[in-house]
């Protein structure tokens, strides 16, 4: 993980535009983690209550935009903690995006103490999102705070 860290770095510290940042977040992550099947950023929409998709690496998916609230994302919208599912479909509140997906873990950003945002991973496989990649998480939505 130390390795991906260096390289996450790396792509934040290149002068390019900010989608294209998390673009190649997104892209590393998909490929590097073989466990992370769809990954993507979601930001809060203006001033609306609602998440809206930014950049992503996986399969096409029609939750374009996420009320506050509704499935794990819009509950780590309100909640402000990250929400980890080893078992999607054990989850009351779970907005199916794929029949594959079987794990899910949704990582809140914040800017100047505001969730401003979220990263979220879908696997494949249950059981799969380890602390490692919480803390991995975590320090990417730290470093998304700190640029946007």
């Amino acid at each position: 993980m130390n390795q991906l860290r260096k390289r996450i770095d790396v792509i934040f510290e290149a002068k390019t535009d900010f989608n294209d940042t998390l673009q190649k977040v997104c892209q590393l992550l998909h490929d590097e983690i073989k466990h992370f099947n769809w990954v993507g950023f979601y930001f809060k929409n203006g001033d609306k209550n609602e998440l809206k998709l930014g950049p992503y690496v996986g399969a096409p998916t029609d939750h374009v935009i996420i009320p506050f609230g509704k499935g794990i994302c819009g509950q780590v919208a309100v909640s402000n903690e990250t929400f980890i599912s080893q078992d999607v479909y054990s989850e009351e509140n779970y907005l199916a995006c794929s029949i594959d997906t079987k794990a899910e873990i949704v990582v809140p950003i914040f800017k100047n103490g505001e969730n401003i945002g979220q990263i979220d991973i879908d696997s494949h496989y249950a059981n799969s999102i380890t602390k490692e990649d919480e803390a991995l998480l975590t320090y990417i939505t730290k470093k998304v705070g700190e640029k946007i």
